[in-house]
């Protein structure tokens, strides 16, 4: 049996939140790696600097961030009803696009134009 619109997008915002809980984890271990080591380990010879670990894992933190907002904005979208109709052109969205992408606000066509 195939999930539910409602299922699908709950199962993708709790996959997003453990992404997001996994990279606040890494963050909390690697504040409290830093805490006082100087903050200039550009020339670390041990690999990887603490400080370009730290720009990383801000950058996964903030895809987590944007995409709960979006699976949120989708949950409210298909509570209103209006989650299966493209925001560009009002077509219908693919069932299997919304199944692979519950966050999806473009049909499949619009998505395509509007990446190139």
């Amino acid at each position: 049996m195939q999930p539910s619109r409602a299922d699908s997008i709950a199962e993708r915002r709790r996959e997003v939140l453990e992404r997001l809980e996994e990279v606040e984890r890494e963050l909390v271990e690697l504040r409290r790696m830093r805490e006082g080591l100087n903050d200039d380990d550009e020339h670390d010879p041990d690999g990887v600097s603490l400080s370009s670990e730290w720009s990383r894992l801000e950058g996964l933190r903030q895809t987590q961030l944007d995409a709960l907002a979006a699976i949120d904005e989708a949950s409210a979208r298909h509570e209103r009803g209006e989650d299966s109709l493209c925001s560009v052109c009002g077509r219908p969205i693919a069932p299997e696009r919304l199944e692979a992408r519950p966050q999806a606000t473009t049909c499949i066509d619009c998505a395509r134009r509007l990446e190139a």
